[in-house]
């Protein structure tokens, strides 16, 4: 059974949030019990510093054991000053006051536990016919250390599993490559034209198939948030469950409707997102109300590196559409999927026939990121010196669209009658 509470049109007070994780965890066993948070790193949003000393003033001294693991999938890991500010302690508070508390990075590459296989023919039915191969499931070995694992994080429109939150914080949040490589292409293939916003998913499937494999037992806070820190909505259950009563509440205010599709956006990106794979969220939530042969600008002054993980690949295989790799996989066989559904998500849908690629828009940078590196990787390059944002603001008559603090909300043209 699913608890909670959420809201579309205010934001919930600290009291309910409060008394919402208070009866979340006064459902599961916590006295004596050793227990394991899983939280999101700092690109997604959401008030974490607050549910941090919540949760650990609710459970004070009761659990055996209190240890947190950021889901950085494969991102970089925290630092101790970005775990500080992302948890909202002081180093000293860390090792003092927080000493019984573990903060952990998690590690893509090391310390995974192999706890089995979704077999090809199970891959196949769960995808529609789309893939037909044993997927070999691993997760950070950690998780198996703990009598119950307990998942807090933001259900948004996502582009490769549709909505995110829930067991995606298991993968590819602290998950091993395999599954993050299968499911980063399988959503790919399908696109994000239509897997965005869309709830139930191929890619969900999967994602909750391999979480089945893990023998520990699992519960879940599902926030929906807007802008940095406000919660709209905070439901608990099991991962499946508060996820989709969170999607369900994400889907009216994390969409945008639009009447009709714009020349050219502006996507103007936070500092939440410090590279290009993470910022090309900019691109994914407006490639739907993009006009056909229109320009997404992904304004990032501060970004300047492409992809602090995946960098060196990228810059070998570029950025291109769907079919361009799929009609030459045989060229591209030593290449990772994950850095070839990302390539391909920014890039957006178009065709690749007879050795020529269109695309059916056009993404151009406006980072620090180089302009001849912009080239070498077949992205459009803007100064963004050039640009002032506020004045491209209220030109909407003009075809031109600025999102401000853009990567969360999903835009979508408004079906016509």
């Amino acid at each position: 059974m699913v608890i909670g509470k959420g809201y579309s049109d205010r934001f919930l007070t600290e009291q309910e949030i409060r008394g919402i994780l208070a009866e979340g965890l006064g459902q599961i066993e916590t006295s004596g019990k050793k227990l394991l948070f899983i939280f999101p790193d700092t690109t997604r949003s959401g008030p974490f510093a607050l549910l941090f000393h919540l949760i650990t003033e609710l459970l004070g001294q009761e659990p055996a054991k209190l240890d947190f693991l950021i889901a950085l999938g494969t991102h970089l890991p925290l630092n101790e000053e970005r775990i500080c500010h992302h948890f909202g302690i002081t180093p000293e508070e860390r090792h003092s006051k927080y000493a019984h508390v573990g903060i952990y990075n998690h590690n893509w590459k090391e310390g995974l536990k192999d706890i089995g296989t979704i077999p090809a023919r199970e891959i196949r039915e769960l995808s529609k016919g789309l893939m037909e191969e044993d997927v070999h499931v691993e997760v950070n070995e950690r998780l198996f250390n703990y009598d119950r694992i307990i998942i807090c994080g933001p259900v948004f429109p996502h582009e490769v599993v549709g909505f995110s939150g829930g067991n995606k914080y298991f993968f590819p949040g602290v998950s091993g490559p395999n599954v993050i490589d299968f499911t980063h292409w399988l959503g790919a293939v399908i696109t994000n034209l239509k897997i965005i916003g869309h709830e139930d998913t191929p890619v969900r499937r999967v994602i909750d198939r391999a979480a089945s494999l893990i023998d520990v037992p699992k519960s879940c806070f599902s926030l929906v948030v807007q802008g940095h820190h406000d919660l709209n909505g905070l439901y608990f259950g099991t991962p499946e469950e508060s996820q989709r009563a969170a999607a369900e509440l994400s889907a009216r205010v994390n969409i945008t409707y639009v009447d009709r599709p714009y020349q050219t956006v502006l996507s103007v990106m936070p500092e939440l997102y410090d590279d290009i794979w993470t910022a090309a969220k900019g691109m994914y939530k407006m490639e739907p109300v993009v006009a056909d042969g229109g320009t997404v600008i992904i304004y990032a002054p501060h970004i300047t590196e492409i992809s602090y993980t995946h960098g060196k690949i990228l810059d070998q295989i570029g950025y291109h559409v769907r079919d361009y790799f799929l009609k030459q996989m045989d060229k591209f066989a030593g290449v990772p999927r994950t850095v070839m559904a990302h390539a391909t998500h920014v890039k957006g849908a178009g065709t690749f026939e007879n050795g020529v690629e269109k695309p059916r828009i056009n993404v151009v940078l406006a980072t620090g990121v180089p302009k001849e590196r912009c080239e070498r990787i077949n992205l459009g390059y803007m100064d963004p010196a050039t640009i002032n944002p506020e004045e491209w603001m209220g030109r909407e008559d003009e075809g031109i669209l600025v999102v401000p603090r853009a990567g969360e909300k999903l835009y979508r043209l408004r079906q016509k009658a």
